[in-house]
């Protein structure tokens, strides 16, 4: 059974489907408001998504992010959570340890 890529208005499906009417009414059967965009048959039968697309290449510098938003609070532990959410996209508990954990280190 192929494997399609389905982009609607909201989402992206990937389902298996005998052809490209059975995969349109997937769609149409879970999301019934959605407008398919654009429909593919992969060319095999498995999914793919690329780190690079996604920005996954580097490895992170955890530590290092926590210090530099510590020096640019100037020691304010709020402020330099805060800003560590908003560099890595963290929530509030993992930013919170990461820089308590690097105020102890001797930030």
């Amino acid at each position: 059974m192929p494997l399609f890529e389905i982009e609607t208005d909201a989402h992206i499906i990937i389902t298996w489907a005998e052809n490209e009417d059975a995969a349109r009414q997937v769609v149409a059967e879970a999301y019934p408001s959605d407008e398919v965009i654009r429909l593919t048959k992969r060319p095999r039968d498995t999914w793919v998504i690329s780190k690079g697309s996604l920005g996954l290449t580097k490895p992170v510098d955890i530590c290092g992010i926590a210090r530099d938003c510590l020096a640019k609070s100037a020691g304010d532990k709020v402020h330099a959570i805060r800003l560590y959410m908003h560099e890595t996209g963290s929530d509030l508990e993992k930013a919170r340890k990461v820089i308590e954990s690097n105020m102890v280190m001797g930030w």
